[in-house]
């Protein structure tokens, strides 16, 4: 099915850094990006350096060290399975009829979800829920650290999330930081990462025939503007082994960006075609790494494809259109890549 003439009117305007990336490497597999850095985005080179090794605490995109205390692979996930719990559990209820989604996104799907998953937790949790704190991290920890000095703290046996009801059970205002701060890394990629999903969806390809099904346009939006589009691993000795033009101080990034669009592996790369997912399995397409290796696949990924199908079913029975009058949508260079300011509204 070819792109709409819609579809085709709107202009993807990556940061001049990425825009620069992708120009100049797309189709290589290894290169030298600074004195200190190697890039990776050949997908054969890219299995062998992630199966190479675990990442360390700090190469762990969401539970880095927090506040200098490390947090365990076991606690991990457990924090994991708990959010999980959490977002089965909304999905299993019932669902708001009433809620308009016009309006800029990723903002306004990020609030459906915020609402929808923890909707039932007190404010001083929730509010770690904003995009505003991505600002800088002294904000969100200002927020954390008056969050979990005021009274009135949660307890255990209140009516919360399974998530919420970890947090209740901090003693003493440093555990209440800890807790406040774990909150936020466990809830908030799930939002930010689906809502700016099914925005970059909205904007690569709708309007969408209706028989293609939401699987696919997910993958396929995951496919041409990955959230995560670079997997960095620090320098480390097995890594020269793997490839010579690797040194031995040299740091890697595992570059998503670039092995989605690579023409060996795709057809027609830059087009936003959900019908090549008819025949395509996402766990074993050369270069796909929307959610990482399959030696170490993102925790969120569970949550993020039913949140996202959830979300767009939404969008797509609602009427939305994105607006006829945005021919240009500005990608950041960001960590959460994605498309800046979609607007959704009424069709006139």
């Amino acid at each position: 099915m070819p792109p709409s003439s819609v579809t085709r009117a709107r202009t993807t305007v990556f940061a001049p850094r990425l825009a620069a990336l992708i120009g100049a490497h797309t189709g290589q597999d290894v290169f030298r990006l600074e004195p200190d850095t190697i890039g990776v985005a050949g997908h054969e080179v890219a299995d062998r350096i992630l199966a190479a090794r675990r990442a360390t605490e700090t190469e762990r995109p969401t539970f880095k060290p927090l506040h200098g205390r490390s947090i365990t692979r076991a606690e991990a996930s457990t924090v994991t399975r708990t959010i999980g719990n959490d977002v089965r559990e909304a999905l299993a209820g019932p669902l708001p009829e009433d809620v308009d989604l016009a309006g800029s996104w990723p903002l306004t799907g990020h609030l459906f979800l915020r609402d929808l998953i923890l909707g039932q937790d007190p404010y001083r949790l929730r509010m770690l829920m904003s995009r505003n704190l991505e600002l800088t991290p002294k904000l969100t920890w200002s927020v954390i650290a008056i969050g979990a000095a005021l009274p009135g703290w949660p307890r255990p046996g209140d009516r919360l999330t399974t998530l919420a009801g970890r947090a209740a059970q901090a003693t003493g205002y440093q555990e209440r930081r800890y807790a406040m701060g774990m909150y936020r890394r466990a809830a908030a990629p799930v939002c930010f990462t689906v809502s700016t999903l099914v925005a970059n969806a909205l904007w690569l390809g709708a309007p969408f025939d209706e028989a293609v099904p939401h699987r696919n346009i997910i993958l396929e939006s995951l496919r041409l503007l990955p959230p995560s589009w670079n997997i960095l691993r620090n320098a480390s000795p097995e890594y020269p082994a793997v490839d010579d033009r690797i040194g031995a101080r040299d740091d890697v990034l595992v570059l998503p960006l670039l092995s989605h669009r690579d023409p060996a592996l795709w057809d027609d790369p830059d087009t936003f075609r959900p019908e090549r997912w008819n025949d395509l399995d996402p766990d074993t397409a050369p270069g796909y790494l929307p959610f990482g290796h399959s030696s170490e696949r993102c925790w969120g990924r569970h949550m993020v494809m039913p949140l996202a199908e959830l979300l767009l079913d939404r969008v797509r029975g609602s009427g939305l259109v994105v607006d006829p009058g945005r021919s240009s949508g500005k990608v950041p260079l960001l960590g959460l890549l994605g498309v800046a300011d979609v607007r959704l509204t009424h069709p006139r």
